[in-house]
């Protein structure tokens, strides 16, 4: 079974869970353990079409030059300190409402009914979703990153503002997903300019401006 649309590269499931497990790895702390791992993705990432190899491998050159203590510096400004940049997806949907809760909880029953047990994380952080996509359930790994597109999206493209370079995990994850429709870039932007409930913290300034410019889709850029 092939993964393709209008633009997109054919990447087939294994291709796809291949892309999804560099991604989850590369999304860790990079303590020497996920480092000592870099060689592995290396190898891995060489044989998946340019539009997901391209991205990745930009991250993966940061990491296997960058100072180790930089690195966890920067990963943890950009992860744990900016909420523009967090890396849980309900927060995008709900913020830090009660409705979060419920948002949760549905990503623990699609995990529950695969026979997984999370140990510690939450189970709506982006490495989560992709590790279980990659290695447990490939069509309810999906079906979680497209029902948290937009947050998906405006990660992207909050990273790309803050020219983290992380940037490339999440065009790599966003070039194996469907090319975004009129409706959801509008959800994108909406969201981009309003920032999750109850929240003003995504894109600053909210309100002001003409608005979010929203990214064009990665493999449009790659073949530009």
């Amino acid at each position: 079974m092939k993964a393709r649309s209008a633009g997109k590269p054919e990447l087939d499931d294994a291709q796809v869970a291949t892309a999804w497990q560099a991604a989850s790895l590369l999304l860790a702390y990079p303590d020497g353990e996920m480092l000592d791992r870099l060689p592995v993705l290396r190898r891995l990432v060489r044989g998946l079409p340019a539009p997901v190899a391209e991205p990745l491998g930009r991250v993966l050159g940061h990491l296997e030059t960058a100072a180790p203590q930089a690195l966890a510096a920067e990963y943890v400004t950009t992860f744990d300190q900016r909420k523009r940049t967090c890396p849980y997806l309900t927060y995008y949907a709900c913020g830090d409402t009660r409705k979060r809760g419920m948002a949760l909880l549905r990503f623990k029953q699609v995990y529950d009914a695969a026979g997984l047990v999370l140990d510690g994380e939450l189970p709506d952080h982006l490495a989560v979703v992709l590790e279980f996509g990659a290695t447990g359930d490939l069509a309810g790994g999906r079906r979680l990153l497209l029902e948290h597109r937009a947050g998906l999206e405006l990660l992207r493209l909050a990273l790309t503002e803050a020219e983290s370079p992380w940037t490339g995990v999440l065009d790599a994850v966003s070039a194996t997903l469907p090319p975004l429709t009129g409706d959801l870039r509008e959800a994108v932007a909406r969201l981009a300019a309003e920032g999750p409930p109850g929240e003003r913290v995504g894109l600053a300034p909210y309100g002001t401006g003409p608005g979010p410019v929203l990214l064009p889709d990665p493999v449009l850029e790659t073949r530009s």
